[in-house]
């Protein structure tokens, strides 16, 4: 059905409804944040420390850990040959009185007693020796070194004289045996008694150490 008035939609001219007219969109909220300011403030420097940093403490020259180590590998050598002696002088000891044993049977087993006792006193002082020379910086540490390595070379020096004068054969062997037994103490004890194990040991835990070559 078409009407005979115009509609007052069909003028864009015509106002539909009383009042003022449109004014936009409503203008928007500021965001909940707050934009961040072109040049921000840098944080302030922290405060210096009131006393300067601790100074680093010195390394242990590797010639000292070595104859400490050194120290240990022999304690378990000689601990293990301490026991074999001390299982031959029981064995001697019962075998003393029997017949067919030699007539120094009885002598051989007191020998193999206190060569033990001997030894074993060796393998204590080889395990002082080793934690004073991880542990400490005082002068006995080094001279604990030294007294342990020189008696391993003593009893190797008594052993290599004493089974060559008892048995004839197999010298090479014996010989090859002495000089393993003896190798690890005389290497260690130059590792004790050279420049890097002096100027450790002498000087002071507060004091630095020169370079070591």
């Amino acid at each position: 059905m078409t009407s005979s008035h115009p509609s007052p939609w069909s003028d864009p001219a015509t106002e539909t409804e009383p009042g003022a007219p449109y004014a936009g969109p409503p203008p928007t909220t500021m965001p909940y944040w707050t934009p961040a300011a072109p040049h921000a403030v840098p944080w302030p420097q922290p405060w210096p420390q009131p006393w300067p940093p601790a100074p680093a403490r010195p390394q242990r020259p590797g010639q000292v850990i070595a104859a400490a180590v050194l120290a240990f590998v022999q304690a378990a050598g000689v601990a293990l040959a301490t026991a074999y002696l001390q299982l031959l002088g029981a064995v001697f000891s019962m075998a003393a009185g029997e017949p067919g044993f030699p007539a120094d049977g009885a002598a051989l087993a007191a020998e193999a007693g206190v060569l033990s006792l001997v030894q074993l006193a060796s393998v204590v002082l080889l395990l002082t020796a080793g934690v004073l020379g991880l542990a400490s910086r005082r002068p006995v540490a080094r001279w604990t070194l030294v007294a342990a390595f020189s008696l391993q070379l003593s009893l190797a020096a008594y052993w290599a004289a004493r089974l060559l004068a008892v048995l004839d054969q197999g010298a090479g062997v014996l010989a090859a045996l002495v000089l393993g037994f003896a190798a690890a103490p005389a290497v260690a004890l130059g590792l004790a008694v050279g420049r890097p194990a002096r100027a450790w040991f002498r000087s002071s835990p507060d004091e630095g150490t020169a370079p070591h070559r």
